[in-house]
């Protein structure tokens, strides 16, 4: 089978396609022909050694793939050959292998898909599905005004579904252009904003009537997080998650008054940790529930073959995409 394999640190060049025999399944796994996997920033950072996890080279990276079943091994019950799953490999705390043509998974963490969803939109609704969904489990928004930043990415453009769903009373989308703000707008955003050009706090300060947002989750780390805090409401909390601030946070006295003397809160998140065998199952067939119905709307950025994976993560890097990005074997 081909497989996406990096044998050293580096940029998306890193990237090998090479042969490899296709993995048995052990007892209580299926084997997985894979339709779609998976493209997370996280990856991006860890391809570079640059993430919180440091893979064993050579690795192949990946933690999320939607497939077919085509083999079991022993000691599993209610998977069956030929059935279309979702292996969120994540929930087991594998955070790679998905970049390629099959994968083994634990029969037990294996999410069956509704016939009417591809295989590249159950990818979007694992990793940024489940983030969007817990994330407004940690910070509930009904009737608060919410800031999401970087709302037109695989996350954000779920979290501002989301959010309106679950009854927030402003949702403000915060991304670095205007063809952004536009798509984040056409899935229910209330105001867009552009946090590239000047002055963008004080442009949610005004549409916020000068009390700013009640809850403002944020991911595009640096001086972003810092302006956030800036403009957070008294009483309101920052949700910190994402790659990105792991690689720069600073925040100093002038912050810290303010958090103290505001009582304000900043909240860290990661989703990992929050999810049961149970809980991951359950979240996953509810997101794969709304996207069926037409409740929740999936964004597919770009969707790429294998061996354009030095391309695909050049795009996720460029910033330029929207959406959630995916490997077609």
């Amino acid at each position: 089978m081909k497989v996406a394999r990096i044998n050293r640190f580096g940029g998306p060049e890193v990237f090998e396609i090479v042969d490899i025999s296709i993995p048995k399944p052990n007892s209580g796994q299926v084997l997985v022909r894979v339709g779609a996997a998976g493209i997370n920033f996280a990856e991006t950072l860890m391809r570079e050694n640059r993430y919180a996890v440091t893979p064993e080279l050579p690795a192949i990276l990946g933690t999320e793939v939607s497939g077919t079943v085509v083999g079991t091994g022993r000691d599993v019950n209610g998977v069956t050959i030929g059935t279309r799953v979702a292996a969120p490999l994540f929930g087991a705390g594998v955070f790679i292998g998905g970049y390629s043509e099959y994968v083994v998974a634990d029969a037990a963490l294996v999410v069956p898909l509704p016939d009417e969803l591809s295989f590249e939109d159950s990818t979007a609704l694992m990793v940024q599905g489940l983030t969007a969904q817990y994330l407004l489990k940690q910070a509930p928004v009904k009737g608060k005004t919410v800031l999401i930043n970087a709302a037109a990415g695989g996350v954000g453009s779920l979290l501002v579904q989301l959010a309106k769903r679950v009854g927030a009373k402003m949702v403000i989308a915060a991304a670095s252009s205007s063809q952004k703000t536009d798509f984040a707008l056409s899935l229910g955003a209330d105001v867009g904003i552009n946090y590239k050009q000047p002055g963008w706090g004080e442009e949610v300060l005004a549409v916020t009537g000068g009390s700013g947002p009640d809850v403002i989750y944020e991911s595009v780390g640096g001086s972003i997080t810092k302006e956030s805090l800036g403009i957070l409401a008294p009483m309101g909390q920052v949700v910190i998650y994402g790659s990105l601030n792991i690689q720069e946070f600073n925040l100093g006295v002038p912050e810290l008054l303010g958090l103290i003397f505001k009582n304000q809160s900043i909240t860290g998140f990661a989703v990992a940790p929050l999810l049961t065998l149970e809980s991951l199952r359950n979240s996953l067939a509810e997101l794969f529930d709304l996207a069926v119905s037409h409740q929740l709307k999936v964004t597919i950025g770009g969707v790429y073959p294998l061996e354009q994976v030095t391309q695909a993560h050049q795009a996720l890097e460029g910033r330029s995409t929207t959406g959630k990005l995916v490997l077609v074997p």
